[in-house]
């Protein structure tokens, strides 16, 4: 199971170097439902995504935890599903192939979790701080009665939303912004600066559902569903669009609470994360990505009638 790989360097003096063996870097792609889980980041006593997916590749890499340093993407709140998150884990050795190592861990995993794709990663490469951009979508059931199948990924609205004005709000967010007034504080002591870049916002209609999908260079603790929040106040006419700017003007929380409540975390997915070209390039020499494997059947051994 043994390959040469570029091996990451965790360490400086030479002397260190000598001591402790070379790491290899692996990149993962995940796709979860996050109804319940007590969000990404790991917690020793409940249930978590990154506890659950660390349990899984303790088993089949025979590492500790702690050896393992694994990193998501984007630490997802309580609730908040994800379809792209992207995470990274390394090890003291590498491995001639990933479909074996990929398919023990979907083995391991629950059914609401599942890596999409294995690959080797470059020693520069890391799963949070070289994010160039996020897209994030917040699912709207807009209707009298909630479909049940979309219960647990769409936030029930039953008042009638104007989505014009909602499309005009959208374009007051795009930009370069404070968004403290759009932020809890609650866990943003270790976010250097509130000034985000939104690339994009937009609001896709599909029958009663609404899609609304927002791309930016990162986002603050709960930022995408207190912009969503306001969408929809705006939507039931209750203020309107022009004030969006007035709220960011601001930089106070405070502000937005008095006319907008945070949205439900269960209408949030975390569609795509983004990085540079050459922090996704493959390293010399190591294995192939695992996209998953098809079972095959040679033979069938039913009869037929």
């Amino acid at each position: 199971m043994m390959a040469t790989a570029l091996p990451l360097v965790i360490s400086h003096p030479d002397q260190q170097q000598l001591q402790n063996p070379p790491l290899y870097k692996w990149r993962l792609l995940l796709s979860y439902d996050g109804t319940r889980f007590s969000g990404w980041q790991y917690q020793p006593s409940t249930p978590t995504l990154q506890g659950t997916l660390e349990q899984a590749l303790t088993r089949v890499t025979k590492l500790e935890r702690k050896d393992l340093c694994v990193v998501g993407a984007s630490r997802t709140d309580t609730g908040v599903h994800a379809l792209g998150q992207v995470a990274h884990f390394v090890t003291p050795f590498s491995y001639t192939e990933l479909q074996g190592m990929h398919a023990a861990l979907n083995g391991l995993l629950p059914p609401d979790i599942r890596v999409k794709e294995i690959s080797p990663a470059l020693p520069e490469f890391h799963a949070r701080f070289s994010v160039t951009g996020k897209i994030y979508r917040y699912m709207i059931y807009n209707d009298t009665v909630m479909d049940p199948f979309n219960r647990l990924y769409a936030y029930h609205n039953l008042s009638k939303l104007n989505i014009s004005v909602m499309k005009e709000a959208t374009k007051y967010f795009v930009g370069r912004h404070d968004f403290s007034a759009f932020a809890n504080t609650q866990r943003n002591d270790r976010v250097l600066s509130p000034v985000k870049n939104i690339f994009g916002m937009d609001i896709i209609e599909k029958g009663p559902i609404l899609h609304i999908e927002v791309e930016g260079s990162g986002f603050m603790y709960r930022q995408v569903r207190n912009m969503v929040a306001l969408l929809l106040q705006i939507g039931k006419e209750a203020v309107p669009p022009e004030i969006v700017p007035k709220i960011l003007a601001t930089c106070d929380r405070k502000e937005l609470a008095k006319v907008a409540l945070v949205a439900p975390p269960h209408g949030l997915s975390l569609v795509e994360v983004k990085y540079k070209e050459e922090h996704l390039q493959h390293p010399e020499d190591g294995p192939a990505t695992s996209f998953g494997r098809h079972h095959s059947i040679s033979k069938c051994k039913l009869q037929y009638y």
